[in-house]
């Protein structure tokens, strides 16, 4: 099978696992907007649950992933299978010292770090007291997924994917249980959904342990801090939390600003983000975690030319799947909204005000998947100092767009601005490639895109009128408005996806016949 194959391949299991986590997350959040709405309990509760999310992006998911997957998958390469458990051995250990010490220190410090990071909240002592409480509950949840994100990545190191797109899903089962469960038995109704964070944590560390062991993973407890790999780790993963901080403080600068708006649009902005997720963890995510080992696994060989066809398919086959994906989200972000959210508390302006902050969000998708899959070709080479440059000119840029934009759009404006600095990151990234990896096609990517974009705009055109057609038709008797909407809404989505795959048929699209020769290769019967 050729690496491309192997990546889709890899690439589908973790969308197809990513998928299934964003609809039980669009569950959830449905759940939590018919109980709480949109309004002072959840503003509190989004902060909540932010904060440790940021940490977990920090030393979790994020600056250790980049730092640990090359290096584990290095020592694989070219020394031994027992030297790659000893060195993840040792970052295991120290992982549980340095995220003990962060979580306690943490839960005491609370009320500091919400008034620096939510200061609008300040003026509200209410308001204030009840994120600091549910933060204090939710912050653990740093030491767990932290965990969760090294199995993880001792995982898709060794190519084993499953596990790791499904875990996820257990954080959506869990606030959903908590939702129906366990928030109407307390005095502070809203606490439950923190008590479902821990539960949630607990769950996606608990699942991984069966597949590392039968990975052959060998646990033994080094904390002397004394092994090689650690201080690679350590000198990797610095400039990638300063990178990483400063992408994280994108959205705390966002979340601040939000802070000092109307009432309500913290929770426009999250549900607004759940929705441009949904495209963006299901490919973009997806195959930016698929492509690391991959890619590591080229740098530790020396293979160049192999870099560049995976970073080209990479690139092709993400704005394969956002450039569509962002044009159906601009096109039909109240109806989306609307059929998603709702109901219950959440009001029609409520709805308005959220397909407002999706629209803006969605112009920059295809820039926030772009960086998924440029920024692990820096992190192969263990080049993490260019990323956390650029990320601090878009952080930089990020707060100026905010400061232009915020007074006229209001909270679209803050999402408008992420989309913008986005777009200037992705821009930097590629730009400053290094050389051996930068001499790829380019002009088959820009065909590409040409070819998908003009696929995208005809499937735009056909969505916008087929939905607008729908106060023109009858409703069937004993049909209520909620299933009409639904069934109308999923006729036009396939509409869409039938209009766009078409085009990018009669265009003659390089993606779309790969797409098929793979599905013609994997129906094809072998003969005895």
């Amino acid at each position: 099978m050729s690496e491309n194959k192997k990546l889709l391949k890899a690439t589908g299991i973790i969308s197809s696992g990513t998928f299934l986590s964003r609809i039980f997350g669009f569950i959830r959040d449905m759940v939590i907007a018919l109980i709480f709405g949109a309004g002072f309990s959840t503003d509190a509760f989004f902060v909540a649950f932010k904060i440790p999310n940021l940490l977990r992006r920090l030393l979790g998911e994020g600056a250790l992933s980049a730092a640990f997957i090359p290096l584990f998958t290095e020592y694989f390469t070219v020394k031994s299978e027992e030297d790659a458990w000893n060195f993840a051995s040792a970052v295991f250990s120290a992982l549980l010292i340095i995220l003990s010490a962060i979580t306690v220190i943490g839960i005491i410090f609370m009320p500091e770090i919400i008034t620096i990071l939510a200061p609008g909240f300040y003026a509200e002592p209410q308001k204030f007291n009840l994120t600091v409480y549910l933060t204090r509950i939710t912050f653990p949840y740093i030491f767990l997924i932290s965990l969760t994100a090294l199995s993880m990545g001792i995982l898709n190191s060794l190519r084993h994917f499953t596990i790791p797109a499904m875990s996820p899903v257990l954080l959506n089962f869990s606030l959903i249980g908590a939702a129906f469960f366990i928030c109407p038995y307390l005095k502070i109704p809203v606490s439950g959904l923190a008590i479902g964070v821990i539960i949630g944590g607990i769950l996606q560390f608990i699942v991984h342990i069966p597949p590392l062991i039968k990975s052959g993973m060998k646990f033994t407890p080094d904390f002397s801090f004394g092994h090689p790999g650690i201080k690679k780790v350590v000198l990797l993963m610095a400039p990638s939390i300063i990178g990483l901080a400063a992408t994280q403080f994108n959205i705390f600068i966002d979340t601040l600003i939000a802070s000092l708006l109307t009432e309500g649009s913290i929770s426009y902005l999250y549900y607004a983000d759940r929705v441009m997720q949904l495209p963006l963890g299901v490919f973009g995510t997806a195959i930016g975690t698929a492509i690391l080992p991959t890619l590591s696994s080229f740098a530790a060989k020396r293979d160049m030319q192999g870099m560049r066809d995976t970073l080209s398919f990479g690139l092709r086959f993400t704005f394969f799947i956002a450039i569509p994906a962002m044009t159906a989200q601009i096109v039909l972000s109240l109806p989306i909204v609307s059929l998603l959210f709702e109901r219950g508390e959440f009001s029609r302006q409520a709805a308005i005000n959220t397909s407002q902050a999706l629209i803006a969000y969605s112009i920059g998708l295809w820039a926030y998947s772009g960086i998924k899959v440029i920024a692990p070709a820096y992190y192969s080479v263990q080049d993490t100092k260019t990323p956390v440059r650029i990320a601090v000119i878009s952080m930089i840029a990020n707060v100026v767009f905010n400061l232009i934009l915020m007074f006229p759009l209001k909270h679209a404006g803050i999402a408008l601005a992420t989309s913008l600095s986005a777009m200037l990151n992705l821009g930097l990234l590629i730009y400053y490639l290094p050389d051996s990896i930068k001499r790829i096609d380019w002009r088959q990517i820009r065909n590409s895109v040409l070819k998908i974009g003009l696929s995208s705009a005809v499937m735009g055109t056909i969505c916008s009128l087929a939905f607008s057609l729908q106060p023109y038709l009858l409703i069937k008797p004993g049909v209520s408005l909620g299933v009409w909407r639904l069934i109308w809404f999923s006729f036009v989505m396939l509409t869409g996806l039938i209009v766009y795959f078409g085009m990018t048929i009669l265009t003659q699209s390089e993606e779309m016949k790969f797409l098929i020769d793979a599905v013609k290769s994997k129906m094809r019967v072998k003969p005895p």
